[in-house]
């Protein structure tokens, strides 16, 4: 125990990782300790930019005081009850969530997978209940690079052959088209056994994705005309992160179904939410879906003290704004430079695409000095970086970390 509790360097605690956890992540060699705002701190005292926010979990920032507060208030009068019994908190919650999003009802689970897996439960569940689907004859259609967790349900999904491969057998009802193609949407449409399309609005982990102007407003058209449920996933573009509550905003849709999590509790805990209206919710009956730690008071109290830093720090506002300033620094970078070739994104969820083959070491090699100059990032497949800081950032900050991206890719391109 005295080993357990002692102070240990880096490379003590990576060894420990290696040798008792499993190998199911490749993390840049830095080992965390602190956090404070939109800065961490290594177990040897280093202060680093983190600019991806727990893949956009922390989007108030590292420790906000507000929502520790929160933590702390309600986890010394009660953490759980689970749902056999109501407690004091999740109705307020409930209520004020529900408010904020414009939505008749909530589901509270933990992670944003549980988040998927039960807007999926609820779309085959209306499917029959209301549409008239003949039981077990449900489809929900996904499309390719699709992301929303590892499940046997989330991969069954995917077209990720490292998330996918030797899992097997998957998960039936599915169909899988291409991302921003309305096309091929309208065409799986044609089936009458359709349930519900799910999509993100713009795609994370497939490294920041921005669909064509109007595709998601077309594609919720496209569901209504063939009463299919258009099932947004917000996990990672919701709660301010692409400089709007939620991203779908952008174009004006209101989803049937809405999945948030991540920064829903600011990196403090495991939060999830599926909003939906009474004709979808109250498909799902007592008995059929839920929890133990789902709508747990610890987690209510969290949540709403997280959303509320959101409003009133404007902290869509400062993305939306702040983005925008990201993008046109990246853009200057590529014309003084062959290395990139593209910066997309919308708010402060922004990728760079590196002029390389997704096999390729060059995205992580220069994510590894950007970590040694006190910046810390992370690929995704390959030849893409992810660039999402914590919303609290500053225009003051954001130019100074823009220019160690500057100087890396600069002094790595020599």
């Amino acid at each position: 125990m005295d080993t357990i509790n002692a102070n240990i360097t880096s490379q003590q605690a990576i060894e420990l990782e290696d040798q008792y956890g499993a190998h199911n992540y490749h993390p840049i060699p830095v080992v965390l300790s602190r956090g404070s705002g939109i800065f961490v701190w290594d177990v040897e005292g280093k202060q680093y930019y983190d600019f991806l926010s727990a893949y956009s979990a922390v989007n108030q920032g590292h420790c906000h005081p507000k929502i520790i507060n929160a933590l702390i208030e309600q986890a010394q009068q009660l953490t759980l009850t689970s749902r056999a019994f109501y407690n004091d908190v999740l109705g307020k919650y409930e209520k004020f969530i529900t408010e904020l999003f414009g939505y008749d009802k909530v589901l509270p689970m933990n992670t944003g997978v549980e988040g998927g897996e039960t807007a999926v439960k609820l779309c085959r569940k209306w499917a029959y209940t209301v549409k008239g689907i003949p039981d077990g004859r449900a489809k929900i259609i996904f499309v390719t690079a699709n992301f929303w967790g590892r499940t046997l349900a989330a991969i069954s999904s995917s077209t990720d052959p490292a998330s996918r491969n030797g899992f097997g057998p998957y998960m039936p009802g599915y169909e899988i088209i291409p991302y921003n193609d309305l096309p091929a949407l309208e065409k799986a449409l044609e089936d009458p056994h359709v349930a519900g399309f799910m999509v993100e609005p713009i795609q994370g982990e497939a490294g920041v994705v921005v669909p064509d102007e109007g595709y998601l407003k077309k594609a919720y058209t496209l569901c209504k005309s063939k009463n299919v449920l258009f099932i947004a996933d917000e996990v990672q573009t919701g709660i301010a992160r692409t400089g709007k509550l939620y991203a779908c905003q952008y174009e004006g849709v209101k989803p049937d179904i809405l999945i948030l999590g991540k920064a829903l509790s600011g990196g403090v805990m495991p939060v999830s939410a599926v909003l939906a209206d009474n004709e979808v919710m109250l498909s799902i009956k007592p008995g059929e879906h839920g929890s133990t730690f789902g709508g747990n008071p610890l987690a209510c109290a969290v949540a709403m003290a997280a959303l509320e830093v959101v409003i009133d720090e404007k902290l869509a506002e400062n993305a939306m704004g702040l983005g925008e300033i990201f993008r046109e620094r990246m853009r200057a970078l590529i014309r003084r430079t062959a290395l990139i070739s593209l910066v997309r994104g919308k708010g402060l969820l922004n990728a760079i695409v590196i002029n390389d083959t997704e096999d390729s070491d060059t995205a992580w090699q220069i994510c590894l000095q950007l970590k040694d100059k006190g910046l810390l990032a992370k690929p995704t497949h390959g030849n893409i970086i992810r660039f999402a800081p914590p919303l609290v950032i500053t225009e003051k900050q954001l130019h100074a970390c823009c220019d160690i991206i500057e100087k890396t890719i600069i002094q790595f391109d020599r």
